[in-house]
């Protein structure tokens, strides 16, 4: 019998934002030793503290050495068996700490593919998927080709921040060239244009597919509807919205079709995944936008739960705790539909129990912000509420921040 049948699994955490409480839990309770290490910005989050037996805070600065540094010094105690990134900008330093230990899980190669936006879009591209065209703002003379080639409006964006931080929207050439000159005034190098890419603008609907991968088969995968696309929420305010999308509709059928396609062009093997698509009013095709090795944040498992049954964060902790790679089948989730409103507020800890329809099934308990998600077996009912919702919160709770530069 070897080693670690004998001993509990040593698992150590990662997360930079405050996500995962359920995973953490999963993983304690199937007898796992749990390490979170964590910034010192998160120290004073509802960690579930009962289930770490160690929670760490790094320097809010610290950098991937700093995390490899760390995990060494935890090694010298207790054999590290697992490394897990809980939040999207901890996915590329996870993977240098599992390549730096010999740990199995995500490589650097294909953590980057899954958080660099110009190098997923060329490997979606490569894959046969439709992609916005793009352009790295590394080489000017590509750049002017680009702007003469393709038809504005266009958007410059970070390739390695997430949701709409630090997007900005160009209406003619001049907007771009200003734009990259800001970038390259900016004191951190990582900040600069060379960090960044153009892309053209599409409009229309925007959707995420949210999925769980076991030994290369996705296992698992919801598909949604923003009520608004998450670029006009973060740079004009209102509520942000999410529902199901009509099961066994072409919409459903298409874009599970396309995202298993992605999943397989872009190499995950094991764990969650939130691809967002955006479907092009002039044409009606599906495009690829971007895709994250993680679960979806803004509370979107919560809806994929009330919707389905499935817990995306506890199915990944036993994905990540399985000794080799499984086949597994979840059981038959429902297919009931559900959908989140969300609003910053005024109020640090907004009152919504006026809000009482039957429906309700979560209430958001977070400073500063008012959010309801609602459950039912038919679509028309969720997409009612949610508009009604929505405008009531204008009224009740709305509050307007400018959108971020970049993450904090």
């Amino acid at each position: 019998m070897s080693d670690s049948e004998t001993r509990p699994i040593n698992l150590v955490c990662l997360a930079t934002y405050f996500k995962g409480v359920d995973f953490i839990r999963e993983c304690k309770s199937r007898g796992c030793q749990v390490v979170l290490i964590t910034k010192e910005k998160m120290l004073g989050e509802d960690w579930p503290r009962e289930s770490l037996d160690d929670l760490i805070a790094l320097p809010n600065d610290a950098g991937p050495d700093l995390f490899i540094h760390l995990v060494s010094l935890l090694a010298r105690q207790t054999k590290i068996d697992r490394i897990v990134a809980l939040e999207e900008f901890d996915v590329i330093t996870a993977a240098q700490i599992r390549e730096h230990f010999l740990l199995p899980g995500m490589s650097g190669a294909t953590a980057r593919l899954f958080r660099d936006k110009l190098a997923m879009g060329a490997q979606a591209k490569e894959a046969g998927l439709n992609v916005p065209d793009f352009v790295s703002l590394l080489n000017h003379d590509e750049v002017r080709d680009f702007l003469e080639r393709v038809p504005p409006p266009w958007v410059i964006k970070p390739r390695s921040d997430v949701s709409a931080i630090g997007i900005k929207k160009g209406l003619e050439p001049g907007d771009v060239w200003r734009a990259i000159d800001d970038l390259d005034r900016r004191e951190r190098l990582r900040e600069r244009s060379p960090h960044h890419l153009l892309s053209r603008f599409i409009s229309g609907d925007v959707f995420h597919v949210d999925s769980l991968v076991s030994n290369a088969r996705v296992i698992f995968a919801g598909a949604n509807v923003y009520g608004r696309p998450p670029m006009d929420v973060a740079h004009k305010g209102g509520a942000y919205i999410s529902h199901t999308i009509l099961r066994a509709s072409d919409d459903e059928k298409r874009l599970l079709e396309i995202n298993l396609k992605l999943l397989k062009a872009l190499g995950l093997k094991s764990g969650a995944a939130h691809a967002e698509f955006i479907k092009n009013t002039v044409d009606g095709e599906f495009y690829f936008l971007e895709v994250a090795a993680r679960v979806g944040g803004a509370y979107i498992a919560d809806v994929l739960e009330a919707a389905s049954g499935v817990n995306l964060w506890r199915e990944w902790a036993k994905l990540e705790l399985a000794d080799q790679p499984t086949s597994r089948k979840l059981p038959m989730p429902r297919k009931e539909y559900a959908g989140i409103v969300l609003s910053l507020a005024k109020q640090e800890y907004p009152d919504t129990s006026s809000y009482n329809d039957p429906e309700v099934v979560y209430r958001v308990k977070k400073k500063h912000h008012a959010g309801l998600i609602v459950r039912s077996k038919k679509l028309e009912r969720v997409q009612e509420l949610l508009t009604e919702y929505a405008t009531r919160f204008a009224e009740d709770f709305e509050a307007v921040m400018p959108p971020l530069e970049r993450a904090e």
